[in-house]
């Protein structure tokens, strides 16, 4: 049976406390793993989410502060370690590149998996696949930084009342999709469109435009939302939001479920975010992120 789920493996953000790790986001999508920020600790925490280095297709990396990528030289060690059968591609920024290489070559292991670079340089299309498009765009923060969209592709649902009217059952179902017609009844007639998922993943980053572009429309918005709104001008000096305004860039998107994260150590009660949240006009499902939770991709419309 197909998962789409977030797996939450870390929700700090510059240091890790007690109770919170550095960044980790695993996305289950069917039959693969996107692997989001790797944060340092994050191979001990798949561990302990039961995820396995053999789940993992890609790692997409944001950016290269410390609680975003320092779990990355583990990972990497950890798929050659466990000899993955599969090719694993990794996304990150192209202006990163000698730190993904540092990162990559921590120290010495013996490689055995097919692990392919695949830099960002610009926003657009980074893969196609037959269940989803990848797709990155700029961020605003002190260093460069990418989010990164997955949008499945649209389709079209069968309906049974209508194939029933037509007599078309049985092998034909699956005739009438492949040719998009049957006896001169065209596919249109007999099912009605059926949306593709989204889900976008936005670190840190100020206000801007790409981040309304990743949020437009998702399913699952996984976002930054470091500080509390009264502090909005720490947030807008280090390249961060608040819960406010990731609230508020979900309301104006259409998100059906938003995902706050990357806390800040200074406040005591993560749940202030989401009365926050709720305060910006949020009204979907929400959820304030905790290490180890796992948030499924909302079920279509």
């Amino acid at each position: 049976m197909s998962v789409r789920e977030l797996v939450v493996l870390g929700t700090a953000s510059q240091v890790p406390t007690r109770h919170r790790n550095h960044n980790g986001y695993l996305l289950r999508w069917d039959a693969e793993g996107i692997l989001f920020d790797p944060g340092e600790g994050t191979q001990r925490q798949m561990l302990r989410a039961g995820v396995a280095a053999h789940d993992l297709n890609r790692i997409c990396v944001t950016h290269f502060h410390g609680d975003h990528s320092l779990g990355l030289a583990g990972v990497v060690q950890r798929v050659n370690l466990d000899r993955v059968p599969h090719e694993i591609t990794a996304h990150y920024p192209a202006s990163g590149q000698h730190f993904f290489d540092r990162l990559r070559y921590a120290t010495a292991y013996r490689e055995t998996v097919a692990l392919t670079e695949a830099p960002v340089g610009t926003d657009g299309v980074l893969a196609r696949t037959p269940a989803y498009t990848l797709e990155a765009h700029r961020l605003d923060h002190p260093v460069e930084s990418y989010g990164y969209r997955l949008v499945e592709p649209d389709g079209r649902r069968m309906l049974p009342e209508r194939l029933a009217a037509h007599g078309i059952a049985g092998p034909d179902i699956g005739r009438i999709q492949r040719e998009g017609s049957l006896g001169g009844v065209p596919l249109e007639a007999v099912s009605e469109e059926r949306r593709g998922q989204r889900f976008a993943f936005v670190m840190d980053t100020r206000l801007c435009e790409g981040v309304h572009v990743l949020a437009e429309g998702c399913d699952l918005l996984v976002i930054e939302s470091t500080f509390l709104d009264e502090d909005e001008h720490l947030a807008t000096e280090h390249g961060h939001l608040t819960a406010g305004q990731a609230a508020r860039v979900a309301r104006d998107a259409g998100v059906r479920h938003l995902v706050l994260t990357h806390f800040s150590q200074r406040y005591s009660d993560p749940e202030e975010f989401g009365r926050r949240a709720r305060a910006a006009g949020f009204e979907g499902e929400l959820t304030v992120a905790h290490d180890l939770q796992r948030v499924p991709v909302p079920k279509r419309r």
